[in-house]
């Protein structure tokens, strides 16, 4: 394999030795690029990672903060449901499918800026700090803005943290009503087969030729769940579903999908 030295490693989270099963990476990058995958089976509490070091590195959440702005809206009530109508502001943007009125469902799904920049300032900063405390969402940070934070700005989450918080958020430990985390569950959905349910949010930016690409989110598959985190930055990552096929690319790899 050309990135030998990126291999994916069972370990089970039992400090201070995690015993080890090694498979090999499917999707071998260029040393020059960096790569984190991680898995959770809930069930077995039982983790998959292919590097350690960078899994544990904090990066900007771009639009992966989709995720907890919606659940923060819908508690509030700046949204009543994922189907209230918000009118498009008239401003033209680079994606066609932005210029238009939006609901949270749809907004989530072509993962609309402007409308969750909205969201977050209807929000306000005590309130999206607050929250952003009890969540303990990565570093907390919004410190670049309320509507630009976590936009290559302040914010900072590691893959291992947003596996963290998914985990929260499904085994209902997180300070959201039963009805915000259902609803989020609902606009997550990005895939079924069978009994086989992927949900999920990607998250892309960075500079042209050297973007950091996210998709985090859980896989339900026979009663289970294996919640994930996937990151890649470097020249080969200009197509925002890069750390999305990963994913699926690895997931079936462990059979899981």
């Amino acid at each position: 394999m050309q990135h030998a030295g990126k291999l994916l490693c069972l370990a089970l989270l039992a400090p201070p030795v995690h015993p080890q099963t090694v498979i090999a990476d499917v999707l071998p990058f260029p040393e020059e690029h960096k790569f984190c995958f991680v898995l959770l089976d809930l069930a077995k509490n039982h983790y998959t990672r292919n590097d350690q070091a960078r899994c544990a590195e904090r990066l900007s959440p771009w639009s992966t903060f989709k995720i907890p702005n919606s659940l923060i809206s819908l508690e509030l009530g700046i949204v009543q449901d994922t189907n209230q109508v918000t009118k498009w502001d008239g401003v033209v943007r680079e994606r066609p499918e932005w210029n238009s009125d939006q609901t949270l469902a749809s907004a989530f799904s072509v993962s609309a800026v402007w409308y969750y920049q909205r969201l977050a300032r209807e929000t306000g900063e005590k309130r999206m700090r607050d929250y952003l405390q009890r969540i303990h969402y990565g570093n907390e940070d919004i410190s670049g803005g309320i509507d630009r934070f976590w936009l290559d700005s302040s914010l900072r989450i590691s893959a291992d943290e947003q596996v963290d918080f998914l985990r929260r958020l499904l085994q209902r430990q997180l300070p959201f009503s039963a009805r915000t985390v259902d609803l989020v569950q609902q606009i997550m959905v990005v895939s079924r087969t069978g009994d086989t349910m992927l949900r999920g949010k990607t998250g892309f930016g960075g500079p042209a030729g050297d973007r950091l690409n996210w998709f985090v989110g859980y896989l339900e598959r026979s009663g289970n769940r294996y919640i994930f985190a996937t990151n890649v930055e470097g020249r080969v990552v200009d197509d925002p579903q890069t750390a999305r096929r990963i994913t699926e690319a690895h997931l079936r790899q462990l059979n899981l999908l």
